[in-house]
């Protein structure tokens, strides 16, 4: 089944971070800029009231992100991080040879890495996402690009994700 039919793959760390982030959302701050806007609106005028605006902007991204963190924690699929058995999967750090050159990246969801901006993410369900999985070290892959062209790609490296070793 791809990511989109049964949700993003998560680590259980991911998924408690997610979790805890979601929860102050919904609660303290989401009361925060409720407050603040409120005693904006107290002020009188809202035409020229940039506090009341920049605070029901700022609502709306929150409202946003509570949405799309709502979304992603009901669909995910929650799993231990793989295997250090050298095939590629969600949660595995891969570095492949393309094109002459190497990438590392995280194969799974940028939410897995949060906290890592260093880190480039592909989703399992991209092109190369789905090219690569269940390949293994030294194998060599056709990549078809998205715009048709054929590239072979080289698993060189791929080991679990580990959070505490990007930092």
């Amino acid at each position: 089944m791809s990511e989109n039919q049964q949700g993003a793959w998560l680590t259980q760390d991911a998924f408690d971070r997610l979790e805890a982030e979601l929860a102050e959302l919904e609660g303290p701050r989401r009361s925060e800029i409720v407050e603040r806007i409120s005693a904006a609106r107290d002020e009188g005028d809202l035409k020229e009231n940039g506090g009341y605006h920049a605070a029901r902007e700022e609502l709306g991204k929150l409202e946003g992100r509570i949405e799309e963190l709502t979304h992603l924690l009901k669909t995910a699929v929650v799993g231990e991080t793989p295997k250090d058995d050298g095939v590629v999967e969600p949660g595995m750090v891969v570095t492949v040879e393309m094109a002459g050159k190497e990438r590392t990246f995280l194969l799974g969801n940028r939410e897995i890495a949060d906290d890592d901006e260093t880190l480039e993410v592909f989703s399992s369900e991209s092109p190369l996402g789905q090219a690569i999985s269940g390949s293994s070290v030294g194998q060599k892959i056709d990549y078809t690009a998205p715009n048709g062209k054929s590239i072979p790609v080289t698993i060189v490296r791929c080991s679990p994700y580990d959070p505490k070793r990007a930092k």
